[in-house]
């Protein structure tokens, strides 16, 4: 756990969340400005910083992150489809240094992620 990192601390329940779910390894919750009308984020208890910073060891974990985020799209009522995004880095866009999937989805569709110029 890192002491000044936000999302250890609604792990460990010194902030509270909307949880959705949580195991020995996984935690879910409701992101506090979602931006799709489902917006999740699916977090590792483990603290990583990003995913440029995952090892080996982490793989298994990658897998049940990504392997379930239907699961909890299709639980969170997005039963048609869901984005799954995990912004990594400055680069990336990533606000909190602890590793996030982003997952988002509700009835309506998404917007496209990126515009293409014609």
């Amino acid at each position: 756990m890192a002491q000044d990192c936000i999302f250890c601390k609604i792990v460990s329940g010194e902030v509270p969340s909307d949880t959705v779910y949580e195991d020995e390894e996984l935690f879910v919750f409701k992101d506090i400005n979602p931006q799709a009308s489902v917006h999740l984020l699916v977090i590792p208890k483990k603290h990583i910083s990003s995913l440029a910073d995952v090892t080996e060891e982490d793989y298994g974990l990658l897998g049940r992150m990504m392997g379930m985020a239907h699961l909890f799209a299709a639980k969170a009522g997005s039963t048609n489809g869901f984005r799954s995004i995990v912004n990594t880095g400055k680069v990336g866009r990533q606000d909190v240094f602890h590793l996030h999937v982003h997952v988002l989805g509700g009835e309506a569709p998404l917007p496209p992620m990126i515009y293409r110029n014609s």
